[in-house]
């Protein structure tokens, strides 16, 4: 286990930097030793070109025989592998030989449909054992996967599968969705309509409906072609550059973008990255981890921390397909009790909405006892819902502790915060889909937290907050996240647009060769990062730059507040103005409008408080858990809507719409 030793945040030689790649690379099983670690070819700027990057050149490996076959190989077949729980209560324990053999399968399934050695994949399904299992095949002969979060509608699901030029779309009949059976056919049909390069339609039988739109010799199902293939598959080996997957962005801006991830660089990282993350620092417990990470699979977070980190290490997982308040907002907790769950990792838009549903706290007949590591992903995580999710989720961590401050490295005990609070310790994660696995974090181990804050770069890579010019930022002033050195991970180009990676990424720094991240951060006087949102979610009011989640953060400190998105609109004195959109908790209405602008006044200081607040049953979410504060300016000034495709709660938008179209002119420019 490689947890140390390379600087844990401080600067650190190339070369070592290098060696220790080389020895994370080691925990993996190759085919061939590669030759050279690690190349890299600076950005052309006259060109229009990104760098081109290089890991573990040489080398061949596979990528499904790293995440199960060595595991069976090393006389652990009968562990699990997967806890599934289907939102209607269907529950499967998956070993890692199951798992094997369910692999080897679909495998074989997809030879026969054709499938080969860099063709694409769209796998348009929603959380389950299948998703995972067709995803390692293609992993396993090589074809390339791009996942679509199930609950996409035919417009997004048409683009990626016209954009990949994939030869074959894996989706269900039907998906249960609160409670009920959705038909999800028809919208696959209608993506694959027109020019494409689908031969097949490889359908899941998931909600027990077969009366759906057929068309012969293109649509298969599932169980009459997978599950009469024999269990065994002989597996290939792939150069490390070989392509792994292609993950989308949300689409804030312009078409979603295809990142593009290769094999060995991405699995080393990952699974590295994952082991010392979320692994149980006493090697001697780790046989008792269970990861929980609640993620749609579609998701870049889901496919390190949920597919590939977990299983490349031999890891037991909960994968859940319902959402987190169906059929009651408890679902979650009986979940972690069911499994034992260890490490549960999650968005910090859901631990608000758990902080709502429970604004008592969590009752105490859950056992929450398993629980020693709590991690968020997505954005920067307010304080307020940072110490609940350490307090309440892992509080009977703390009752096991006797209330002891010390702090416990053995068992994953507690720690102290800043604030004061105490709880199990907080893996505040900082990445994106181009990084392909974490960047920022504080470690399980650290004997001190601080709400919220991503503190430093973990091992192997790292990063600087600068202004326009590229010179470092003095402490709690705003400047641009870059990573001036890059894992394995990093996403290698655009699938189709090698222009766009280096305008959207590298064209700012390109004499330096650093990442653009695309964040706002900061230091503080200890040199750690906070992470304050996108650079264009700052809003300049009468020349102070604020961030939108400092304003949102202020908010939902409010005890009435379970949700708030914060976007800049113009104004006429004062540049632009903040206007809040508020998700209240019952019986809070517009008259409480002005107390929370002077809420928020005295939070931040007068300058911060929003112009106006509009309560709102909900604020559009990509599937990653950001907040989308464009379509909230757009929503609010009535201009056009920008893609919406990969929000998780499009019908919000159309809510929200309702919700402005109501409000009287009065209403919309309250006394400053």
């Amino acid at each position: 286990m490689l947890h140390g030793g390379l600087g844990d945040g401080e600067p650190v030689a190339e070369q070592d930097r290098l060696a220790f790649w080389d020895a994370a690379a080691r925990r993996l099983d190759w085919d061939t030793e590669w030759h050279t670690t690690h190349s890299w070819t600076a950005p052309d700027p006259e060109a229009e070109r990104g760098p081109e990057i290089r890991w573990f050149d040489g080398g061949t490996l596979n990528v499904a025989v790293n995440c199960v076959d060595r595991h069976v190989a090393a006389g652990r077949g009968d562990k699990v592998a997967l806890y599934f729980e289907g939102e209607p209560g269907d529950r499967r324990a998956v070993t890692y030989a199951q798992l094997q053999r369910e692999v080897a399968q679909a495998a074989n399934a997809l030879t026969e449909l054709g499938i080969g050695t860099g063709d694409r994949v769209v796998v348009y399904l929603p959380v389950l054992v299948e998703t995972i299992v067709i995803t390692l095949a293609c992993a396993r002969i090589g074809a390339v996967h791009s996942l679509v979060f199930g609950g996409f509608s035919a417009e997004a699901l048409k683009f990626r599968v016209e954009d990949t030029g994939a030869k074959l779309l894996v989706t269900s009949e039907g998906q249960f969705r609160r409670g009920k059976a959705v038909p999800v056919k028809a919208n696959a049909d209608a993506a694959v309509a027109g020019q494409n390069a689908i031969e097949h339609v490889l359908v899941l039988n998931r909600t027990g409906h077969t009366d759906v739109a057929w068309t012969p010799g293109r649509d298969v199902w599932w169980h009459e072609i997978v599950d009469r293939q024999p269990v065994t598959h002989t597996p290939a080996s792939f150069d490390a550059e070989t392509e792994l997957f292609i993950m989308y962005t949300s689409g804030t801006t312009g078409q979603p973008k295809g990142l593009v991830h290769t094999s060995g660089g991405y699995l080393t990282q990952a699974s590295w990255s994952y082991d010392y993350l979320f692994s149980n620092p006493d090697v001697a417990e780790r046989e008792k981890d269970v990861h929980w990470c609640t993620a749609d699979l579609a998701w870049v977070t889901a496919h390190t921390y949920e597919i590939y980190g977990p299983l490349s290490n031999g890891v037991t997982q909960v994968i859940y397909e319902g959402v987190p308040n169906a059929p009651h907002p408890g679902r979650h907790f009986e979940v972690i009790e069911r499994y034992g769950v260890t490490s549960y990792y999650t968005a910090p838009t859901l631990v608000r909405s758990l902080m709502g549903w429970f604004p008592e706290g969590i009752p105490a007949d859950y056992d929450l006892s398993s629980i020693r590591l709590v991690g968020t992903v997505g954005e920067a995580v307010n304080p307020e819902a940072w110490t609940w999710a350490r307090t309440q989720i892992g509080r009977d961590r703390l009752a096991a502790l006797d209330g002891r401050l010390q702090a416990q490295t053995g068992d994953g005990g507690a720690r102290v915060a800043r604030d004061g609070s105490v709880g199990v310790p907080m893996v505040d994660t900082w990445w994106q889909s181009e990084t392909g696995a974490t960047i920022l974090s504080p470690r399980q181990t650290d004997e001190r937290f601080k709400p919220g804050c991503g503190s430093r770069p973990l091992p192997g890579v790292d990063v600087a907050v600068v202004d326009d010019a590229g010179e470092r930022v003095a402490a709690g002033l705003q400047g641009k996240v870059v990573v001036t050195r890059t894992g394995p991970a990093m996403a290698r180009t655009v699938w189709g647009n090698p222009r766009r990676y280096y305008t959207s990424y590298w064209k700012d720094y390109a004499e330096r060769g650093w990442f653009l991240a695309g964040d706002g951060a900061k230091y503080d006087e200890d040199a750690d990062l906070w992470i304050l949102g996108r650079i264009d979610d700052v809003i300049n009011i009468s020349g102070h730059r604020l961030s939108t989640i400092e304003i949102e953060s202020a908010l939902v400190s409010h005890p009435g507040v379970v949700e708030a998105g914060v976007c800049p609109v113009p104004d006429t004195k004062t540049g632009h103005a903040a206007v809040a959109f508020v998700v209240a908790r019952a019986g809070v209405g517009d008259e409480s409008a002005e107390a929370l602008r002077q809420h928020v006044g005295t939070v931040i200081g007068p300058v911060a408080k929003p112009r106006e607040v509009v309560f709102v049953p909900d604020v559009p979410k990509t599937r990653s858990g950001k907040i989308m504060r464009r379509l909230l300016t757009q929503l609010y000034e009535g201009t056009a809507l920008g893609d919406t495709t990969s929000l998780q709660n499009e019908p919000c938008v159309g809510q929200i719409a309702e919700v402005m179209a109501g409000r009287s002119p009065s209403a919309q420019t309250p006394a400053r």
